[in-house]
């Protein structure tokens, strides 16, 4: 169920509760951006621009913004903590903005995925990614929504660690680039009709 806005405040509010939260993973720093590891960094920077959000650092170790879709809040976050430290972030941001797990949604790079492939899910394992690893060691709940972003396995022997900081080649980059803006599609949906109306129509997809 989503959050409906308290009464008072405006946009910088820590009194109102936001209907959405979405968090986007990553790692911080210029050497990591538009790496395979930042994707979900990179949804949330779609949404800013799409809304007219601007995110700028908050106490809450992470990039932050407020922005209205259709009448609703939809916080928007990005942890500047380390992949494996994004719990340290995400817990206060669900303080921040008060809502509870349900309606949080991280998203996140899936390596076990092949490129491009986008999945919306809620709860579920954690498919030995760090990040959320973090976040339910936080939260001590894994019962929150999930869109997972493909970046496909490692070639040869590559280790995964070494893969999910490289740079997409141009081809796999245009590939992307389609998956961000349609991740940020989901978000938009989740917020507007659900997790379940957008996991049938961005799961269908893939």
């Amino acid at each position: 169920m989503l959050f409906r806005r308290k009464s008072g405040g405006g946009t910088e509010s820590r009194g109102a509760a936001a209907d959405l939260l979405v968090v986007g993973l990553g790692n911080p720093g210029e050497q990591y951006a538009r790496t395979r590891h930042n994707v979900g960094a990179d949804v949330v920077e779609v949404l800013a621009g799409r809304w007219g959000g601007r995110l700028r650092s908050g106490k809450e170790r992470a990039l932050v913004d407020e922005v209205s879709v259709a009448g609703r809040r939809l916080a928007l976050a990005v942890p500047l903590t380390f992949m494996n430290l994004s719990g340290e972030s995400v817990a206060p941001l669900v303080r921040r903005y008060r809502v509870t797990p349900d309606a949080l949604v991280v998203v996140h790079d899936e390596l076990d995925f092949d490129l491009a492939r986008l999945q919306v899910k809620f709860g579920g394992g954690l498919a030995g990614h760090n990040g959320l690893r973090s976040i339910v060691a936080h939260l001590h709940t894994q019962d929150f929504a999930r869109i997972r972003i493909g970046i496909g396995k490692p070639p040869g022997q590559r280790e995964g660690a070494d893969h999910v900081l490289r740079r997409f080649g141009k081809a796999e980059r245009t590939l992307i680039d389609v998956t961000v803006e349609l991740a940020a599609d989901a978000v938009e949906a989740i917020l507007a009709d659900g997790v379940e109306v957008a996991m049938n129509r961005f799961n269908q997809r893939s």
